[in-house]
């Protein structure tokens, strides 16, 4: 089974104040047996990386561009990420999608420049509700997931995290069983195109997973950790799904 992680999208939020969080969730677990990431805002980065430097906290980007260099306003490349300490870097999340109207394509153009600045990149799928209520699911996740991620996708550089759009930030969440049919499917299609490999590749849940809920979804099978937003902002909360993903 691949060592599970418990990823902190903290998307527009945290100033440096809040890095004495990262300080507080290395104090209440220093020794965690899953993977611990946390992606801060851009500005953060550096100043985060040298917080974590020595202990078991990595620290990704929330975003990069495709190219590495360019005239291209205001964006970050992989390259600056791993520049800055970054170890990973989320692609494709749906707010990107649906705001900024990122394609598949981008998304793999994302995924092979985060590869060649040595980044992991966490590739986000995932419906909206009209495409559930449609019973889209499966086609949706599955066009995503064949378009979005490249053919020289390993163990180390990919991590899958299926995100219903429609339980992001609103409290909802799909049923134990939902999830289990998307993860089991999800990985059924890895590993049909990566052969063995897919069977390590990480896939994680990301939807409203929080405290409550933490242990009951980590417990699914094929869910190997979270993308956790809100919930992984102060280190009262995150520590508590950190602490579920460890089981």
């Amino acid at each position: 089974m691949p060592k599970k992680l418990a990823a902190g999208n903290w998307k527009m939020n945290g100033l440096r104040e809040a890095l004495g969080e990262v300080k507080a969730l290395y104090a209440a677990c220093p020794t965690p047996s899953c993977d611990v990431l946390i992606c801060p805002p851009a500005t953060l980065i550096r100043s985060m990386s040298k917080v974590c430097d020595g202990i078991q906290i990595d620290v990704g980007g929330q975003d990069c561009h495709e190219n590495t260099s360019g005239a291209h306003t205001g964006d970050i490349s992989a390259p600056m990420l791993a520049d800055t300490g970054a170890t990973y870097v989320i692609v494709g999340h749906s707010e990107r999608r649906a705001t900024y109207g990122e394609t598949d394509a981008q998304i793999h153009a994302k995924t092979a420049a985060a590869w060649a600045a040595n980044l992991t990149a966490i590739v986000c799928i995932g419906e909206t509700l009209d495409e559930r209520e449609a019973d889209k699911t499966l086609h949706i996740v599955g066009g995503q997931l064949a378009k979005s991620v490249p053919d020289a996708a390993t163990p180390t550089n990919l991590v899958i995290a299926y995100e219903p759009v429609w339980a992001i930030g609103t409290g909802k969440t799909p049923t134990l069983a939902e999830i289990e049919a998307v993860h089991t499917f999800i990985r059924t299609r890895l590993v049909e195109r990566f052969g063995p490999q897919g069977h390590e590749m990480r896939i994680l849940y990301g939807g409203s997973m929080n405290p409550k809920n933490a242990t009951d979804i980590a417990a699914v099978p094929n869910v190997d950790g979270g993308l956790v937003g809100g919930a992984s902002l102060k280190a009262s909360d995150f520590i508590t799904i950190v602490q579920a993903l460890n089981a």
